[in-house]
């Protein structure tokens, strides 16, 4: 698949088939996923691959989404602030917000290319997620992934919004772009 491809493919999916993944693909998912950009080149994300049935389904109760009990695997997005607080102190935080959602859209557009299917879960009791993948409390769980192949849509998705309506040139809400003026001729 095409980059463009994945990227226009790439849509939240909360109904799975009964059909298990592969889990090498999704290794190979989170092997490009670790290839986003770094601040300072400090690797602050890390993975847990879910397997077990108990704890997806008390991953989906901390969810409170049902439909997180469907998949055969969930993938745990967590960042370590530690050594990037120490480097960056205040920017710290903002920086490894950027990396993880670098991170977590490598992996969607990986997912899709291999023909696998997710939602991005960002509603979740923190406490309980840590408690039930014991980590530790100075790392942040930052997203689940349900991972399936997609049951067919009972609805169309929802259009995305159209570029003219994000896109400014030079200030804020500047709709428009001045012409470049050609250099005279000598």
């Amino acid at each position: 698949m095409d980059l463009d491809k994945a990227i226009k493919g790439r849509h939240s999916v909360r109904r799975f088939k009964s059909k298990t993944p592969n889990w090498r693909d999704i290794i190979k998912a989170l092997d490009l996923a670790r290839l986003a950009p770094l601040a300072g080149n400090i690797p602050t994300i890390k993975f847990i691959v879910v397997t077990e049935n108990d704890k997806i389904q008390q991953l989906a109760e901390a969810c409170q989404q049902d439909f997180i009990a469907q998949a055969k695997y969930v993938v745990v997005v967590c960042s370590v602030p530690e050594q990037c607080v120490r480097s960056y102190d205040d920017r710290a935080l903002k920086y490894i917000k950027q990396q993880a959602g670098a991170t977590i859209e490598n992996f969607l557009l990986k997912i899709t290319d291999l023909g696998l299917a997710t939602c991005w879960v960002g509603a979740f009791s923190d406490e309980q997620v840590k408690r039930i993948l014991q980590i530790p409390e100075e790392v942040d769980a930052e997203a689940l992934f349900p991972i399936g192949y997609e049951m067919p849509p009972k609805s169309k998705q929802r259009i995305k919004p159209s570029l003219d309506t994000c896109l400014y040139f030079n200030t804020w809400k500047n709709k428009y772009m001045k012409a470049i003026k050609k250099p005279e001729a000598l």
